[in-house]
């Protein structure tokens, strides 16, 4: 078996290997750029970003963004990516439309086996944010994770296991807090009501 099939079904694997390490040189050169573009060039950043990803996106990401290879990046159109935020992307990493991603988040789709004579190798999993969620500031998504549509999570949260669609979620492990409802409608902070 191939490393990169490896990767992808979940197996331990080595990224030394079959032009891995010369793709992360690429991504890094590709994200040196990105991150050193200046704010008035809007064009150019987005030029950027469909190479990063290799494909058009429609998202808008504040630099600094880092990433391991870019490529198994999906963004939707009309999220956002606040500053500072780390993506380890050694296979997919998949962002809904209209997702607000506050800064210095961490999504990792790897991880390691815990015997330390085998911390050598890693596994990936996959992980999903569907539409309209909000991650706060600081939050870390493990390996494996997808997060349901609406669902906020909670700045500073570790999210290690899946986490259901509109619900705000917190906490180290993450755990639902309450389910999005009637009163989220009228006030938008503690019992301050909407007045737009």
């Amino acid at each position: 078996m191939m490393m990169r099939e490896r990767i992808s079904s979940g197996k331990l694997f080595t990224d030394m290997t079959e032009g891995l390490p010369e793709e992360r040189r690429q991504a890094k050169l590709k994200m040196q750029a990105f991150n050193a573009s200046y704010p008035s060039d809007i064009m150019e950043r987005q030029q950027i970003l469909n190479e990063i990803f290799a494909r058009e996106t429609k998202a808008w990401i504040e630099p600094p963004f880092y990433f391991c290879y870019g490529t198994n990046i999906e963004i939707g159109e009309g999220s956002y990516l606040n500053f500072n935020c780390n993506f380890v992307d050694d296979t997919k990493i998949i962002v809904g439309k209209k997702v607000l991603v506050g800064p210095s988040v961490i999504i990792t789709t790897v991880g390691h086996p815990v015997h330390p004579d085998y911390r050598g190798y890693m596994y990936a999993e996959s992980v999903r944010i569907e539409d309209n969620c909000w991650i706060g500031a600081g939050v870390i998504i493990c390996p494996g994770v997808t997060i349901g549509e609406n669902s906020v999570i909670g700045a500073g949260s570790v999210v290690v296991k899946n986490i259901p669609a509109n619900v705000v979620a917190v906490g180290n492990p993450c755990r639902i807090l309450r389910e999005i409802g009637e009163k989220d409608r009228k006030y938008y902070y503690q019992n301050r009501e909407f007045d737009i």
